[in-house]
């Protein structure tokens, strides 16, 4: 992730925080996560992971999607691939690419999950937006509460009734999936 990018992310959960009138130990109690990392992270001095970010995201009532769009800023309605913002999570090496123009009522967001690779979110991170899930190359395991589906390339799978969710990839290759979501009423 460039400088740029985890400077721009630090300030928007800042203000995000700071918007919701809520203390940094007030968001370390919402989502589970530890004073000293909130403040690490709103710093810019560490990098977080894809599910410290859901966790975070959640308990500020934004989709990961959103808090990216909020990064982003406006963009116009076409988001040519050369500007579309990229993030890598430094735990898995989870490649998300948020597609669509940051702010619209659709987001689409491109993920590639090495070989091996797995990433949960909590529940709460499925409660405030639609999700479905289309694999575009190889093959993803999606935990959705109880329920695993085994997803291949051209399998889309529309999300129930939140429920804490992982995504795995089993195989030796990576997998590309593209995951729409649309803000829930």
């Amino acid at each position: 992730m460039s400088d740029r990018l985890t400077a721009d992310l630090a300030a928007t959960l800042r203000a995000a925080r700071v918007d919701k009138d809520l203390s940094v130990n007030a968001l370390a109690e919402h989502a589970g996560v530890s004073r000293s990392m909130i403040a690490k992270i709103e710093s810019g001095a560490a990098q977080p992971t894809a599910a410290l970010l859901g966790r975070l995201s959640a308990a500020l009532g934004l989709t990961l999607s959103e808090l990216f769009a909020r990064t982003e800023g406006q963009t116009p309605r076409l988001a040519r691939t050369a500007d579309q913002t990229v993030w890598v999570d430094p735990k898995t090496g989870y490649r998300r690419r948020s597609v669509s123009p940051a702010g619209g009522a659709i987001q689409l967001v491109e993920v590639e999950l090495p070989a091996g690779a797995e990433v949960g979110y909590p529940a709460e991170s499925y409660a405030l937006a639609h999700h479905q899930i289309w694999v575009l190359d190889g093959r993803l395991r999606f935990q959705e509460g109880e329920v695993e589906h085994d997803l291949r390339a051209g399998d889309c799978l529309e999300l129930g009734a939140p429920a804490p969710g992982t995504y795995r990839n089993v195989t030796d290759r990576p997998c590309r999936y593209l995951v729409v979501l649309s803000r829930r009423n």
